[in-house]
């Protein structure tokens, strides 16, 4: 009877064993994940009163980590992918207008010009870029300038957000990173 009992619990000990070493087999199978971006990508929708969507904006948010921002990280006068990684994309789902110039429905890589007191935005047409490497002002659509704001704190990380105007069917693209931001007003076209 002892030899059965101990033969029993050898046998229930192996098939543990067993279904141990499956299971590890299946988890060393699993994909390897990577681990979050340093500067993850992002969107922002903006959507008129019918909920359509009339403006996307895809783009990549780097973080200050300590860093000096303008000036340093992004230096004044010079073509700025406005985020990291790709170039940012913004896409406009009708015609719409900005700073007092009209766009036409379509995809542009959004490109900034920071200097200390104004920004240059710039809609280029030239898309699926990486950086700003590749950038010509042949292919530019729309270029104004805006004035750069101080932020009452800190942004840690790059951001966008949109602002609606109150009583007006217009909004402000807000762009903003460490202590400055930016406002880009747009409305719809005609």
């Amino acid at each position: 009877m002892k030899k059965i009992l101990f033969t029993a619990v050898c046998l229930i000990g192996l098939i543990g064993f067993q279904d141990v070493q499956a299971q590890e087999t299946q988890l060393s199978s699993q994909p390897n994940f990577p681990k979050l971006d340093t500067s993850p990508l992002d969107m922002i929708l903006h959507r008129n009163q019918k909920d359509e969507v009339l403006m996307r904006v895809i783009y990549s948010r780097p973080q200050m980590r300590d860093r000096e921002i303008f000036g340093k990280l992004v230096p004044y006068g010079e073509v700025w992918r406005t985020g990291a990684n790709e170039a940012t994309e913004i896409t406009f789902y009708k015609d719409m207008s900005i700073g007092g110039e009209t766009v036409k429905a379509g995809t542009y890589t959004l490109y900034t010009i920071p200097n200390e007191k104004h920004w240059t935005i710039i809609l280029n047409k030239s898309i699926h870029t990486w950086g700003a490497y590749e950038y010509t002002d042949e292919q530019d659509y729309v270029r104004i300038k805006v004035p750069v704001r101080n932020a009452s704190h800190n942004i840690e990380n790059f951001s966008m957000a949109i602002e609606q105007k109150e009583d007006e069917a217009g909004a402000n693209l807000l762009m903003g990173w460490a202590d400055k931001y930016v406002k880009i007003p747009f409305s719809p076209a005609g």
